[in-house]
């Protein structure tokens, strides 16, 4: 599994990818400008770093460059999903997939995928006799 966790205005571009690829940097603005509420020339910003740190790649189409997700959708959710419950909530066992029933960004077969990456993740500590 790939470690890079992305930045939340990168998860945001990485969504709109998800949903519908490949898009130019334009049609990634629309989509993702009332969620980040920033310039054109910050999304292109962005993509570059994306694609600098292989989230995206960029290609061209009629003159036109577009970009494509690298990263497995499923996989980076599971990655924050588990940031989240092991910083925030501070649980060690398996999350519960069943909190992403009602998503609109996951199909049944992705909730699937995602019980599997879930269940096939290895502690992020080993528990100690002394309880630390």
């Amino acid at each position: 599994m790939r470690e890079i966790k992305p930045s939340p205005s990168e998860l945001a571009l990485l969504k709109a990818l998800w949903k519908q690829k490949p898009l130019s940097a334009r049609e990634l603005h629309d989509r993702v400008k009332p969620e980040l509420e920033w310039s054109y020339s910050s999304t292109r910003k962005t993509l570059d770093r994306m694609r600098d740190k292989s989230l995206v790649t960029q290609s061209e189409i009629h003159g036109i460059h577009v970009y494509s997700p690298t990263v497995d959708k499923v996989e980076t959710l599971a990655l924050y999903a588990r940031d989240f419950a092991e910083r925030v909530l501070e649980l060690d066992g398996p999350l519960p997939v069943a909190m992403f029933a009602g998503s609109k960004l996951m199909s049944e077969e992705d909730i699937e995928e995602l019980q599997a990456v879930l269940d096939a993740w290895p502690d992020s500590e080993p528990d100690n006799e002394d309880g630390k």
